[in-house]
């Protein structure tokens, strides 16, 4: 076990990485779609190529991220049903999802995509769009993606292993970090407070 749960520490600062990562890739396409809204609307002149770059970084950043939104419990699952079970239930549930459908799934779209990444790269497919792409990087997204989740999904499998069996803490709750959203919400809340106290 202990052997499993350093491949987890592994996988789990892999996708902290390309949680990173994706951070530069979102302010890359926003970068990228601004610029090219305002020489479109301002100076007439625009690029199939930099609407692809866009789509391609968008791809990127769900494709890649599938791993890193695993980590972080941030996935979807029914709250409502999965607050009410308890911890040990909750972790039975996740390791079969993960067994019987999560890692079939990953290993399904891998196998099924790898072939059309190998296809566009040998025969040097690009898009139809004038001025547009190459195509393999897109296609290339979706097995790396798959593979990055199928990655996550065996180290969230292990870690439910090990809690079940007694040898780690629960790892399925995440201490959620507030944002600055929810801080800012917060301090104008407490200056509300403070003025009808104030007018006393």
């Amino acid at each position: 076990m202990a052997f499993l749960l350093g491949f987890t520490r592994i996988v789990d600062a892999f996708n902290e990485g390309i949680g990173k990562l994706i951070r530069w890739l979102v302010l890359a396409a926003v970068l990228i779609s601004a610029g090219n809204a305002i020489a479109r609307k301002a100076f007439n002149i625009g690029s199939n190529a930099y609407l692809e770059v866009q789509w391609y970084l968008f791809a990127a950043v769900f494709m890649l991220g599938a791993g890193y939104a695993f980590l972080h419990n941030v996935h979807v699952r029914i709250d409502f049903v999965s607050s009410r079970l308890s911890k040990r239930t909750n972790a039975v549930i996740d390791a079969l999802g993960i067994v019987v459908f999560l890692i079939p799934l990953c290993l399904i779209l891998i196998v099924l995509s790898w072939p059309f990444f190998v296809n566009a790269w040998n025969t040097g497919e690009m898009s139809s769009n004038a001025g547009g792409l190459i195509r393999w990087p897109a296609y290339l997204l979706i097995p790396v993606g798959f593979g990055i989740l199928l990655a996550q999904a065996l180290s969230e499998l292990i870690k439910r292993i090990a809690f079940l069996r007694g040898v780690i803490p629960e790892p399925m709750t995440v201490a959620a970090e507030k944002t600055v959203e929810e801080l800012l919400a917060e301090e104008l809340a407490a200056e509300g407070d403070k003025k009808p106290a104030e007018g006393r």
